[in-house]
């Protein structure tokens, strides 16, 4: 050993991987506190020179007119063009009737039974049904793309409902790619659908931001693309440069993330196509395949193996093959219960346990270069 040098303790680097864990999380944070005021500062300055043109001040009104929000449900774009004539605004906030029902104080030890109301705007309605047409007409009519009264902008709407033109319309209008709800969601955390790849797309070729963060679950869009089963996501994202090793507030990684979801019968057909994408990463199968009770291994799963793949990894590749014939082992079932029990807090729960180490190895899916 040098002299100065010293040795670090396990409980000293521990110590030093969540210092800089934090130190990342709070450089995040403030790349995001600096995002809003960036957003703000730039409202402002488009309101003001909104108030210098007009010299008039035009502050956000609620709206309660059922004609005018019959209009905007249905899509009637003839009916918007006479409610929206040239000068108008479409800057205003609506209150739909109706909804869930809630008790909610009013004063005195009093509570009454009324309807919840979640506040929207006629962005918001138009872009998340898809009213292309009404949506241009709002637009065109200055209508404020990042208002967000119910916690959400329009471009999370019509990303969450796959509506790709408003998704486009929106953006060419410059709403905010990187725009923060309420939840902590950005509109990249909210495509989780097979049909939101075009929008995926639009936002990411409007600056969305590839490992962006939720605030609650410190999720990445390739965490929630992993989650929800979508490879062509998946593939968009890591085009973009995402991160594969990031991990989430649970300690999971996208990988561990698409592991930890159960998957139905019918898709375990799907499995050739890792096999002939990661055969020469056994590591990367092994987690794959650890993550469900039940394997339909094929004469396909056999074909899909490049023949150097089976030389070199030709134990690995045997024990999944002879699954072809048997059910998996008992102790793989009980395993697969318990993870399927503990869910998303494997990662959190597992080394807590009062388990000798190679239990708790076992149950987080470790390297074992073989399938049983």
């Amino acid at each position: 050993m040098s002299r100065g040098s010293f040795v670090f303790t396990s409980t000293a680097l521990r110590s030093l991987e969540l210092d800089k864990e934090m130190l990342e999380r709070d450089k995040y944070r403030r790349q995001l506190a600096t995002h809003h005021l960036s957003s703000y500062l730039m409202k402002k300055q488009t309101i003001e020179r909104t108030q210098l043109r007009s010299n008039i001040a035009c502050p956000v009104t609620v709206c309660q007119d059922m004609v005018i929000q019959n209009a905007l449900y249905t899509g009637d774009l003839e009916a918007m063009q006479r409610l929206f004539p040239r000068g108008s605004t479409a800057n205003f906030v609506i209150e739909p009737q109706g909804g869930e029902m809630r008790w909610v104080a009013r004063g005195e030890g009093l509570w009454s039974l009324t309807y919840e109301q979640e506040l929207t705007t006629p962005l918001h309605i138009t872009a998340g049904r898809g009213f292309t047409d009404c949506l241009k007409l709002l637009l065109q009519r200055g209508a404020n793309v990042d208002l967000a009264p119910g916690g959400i902008t329009a471009l999370h709407q019509s990303c969450e409902n796959c509506q790709a033109e408003c998704t486009k319309l929106l953006l060419i209008h410059g709403a905010n790619a990187n725009a923060v709800s309420e939840d902590g969601l950005m509109p990249l955390h909210v495509c989780t659908s097979p049909e939101s790849l075009e929008c995926a797309k639009l936002l990411l070729q409007y600056g969305a931001a590839i490992n962006g963060r939720t605030l609650d679950e410190d999720d990445t869009p390739l965490h929630a693309a992993a989650k929800n089963g979508l490879p062509d996501h998946v593939d968009l994202y890591l085009r973009y440069g995402a991160a594969v090793d990031k991990q989430n507030d649970e300690g999971l990684t996208p990988l561990n993330a698409a592991c930890s979801q159960p998957q139905e019968v019918q898709d375990l057909g799907r499995y050739f196509k890792v096999l002939k994408h990661c055969s020469q990463s056994p590591r990367t199968i092994e987690v794959l395949l650890n993550a469900y009770s039940v394997l339909k291994v094929t004469d396909t799963w056999i074909e899909s193996v490049p023949e150097e793949a089976l030389k070199e990894y030709k134990e690995f590749y045997e024990s999944i093959f002879s699954l072809a014939m048997t059910p998996r082992c008992l102790q793989h079932l009980a395993r697969c219960r318990l993870r399927s029990f503990l869910e998303g807090r494997v990662h959190k729960v597992v080394p807590k346990l009062d388990l000798p180490n190679f239990i708790k190895n076992y149950l987080l899916l470790e390297y074992r270069g073989y399938v049983h």
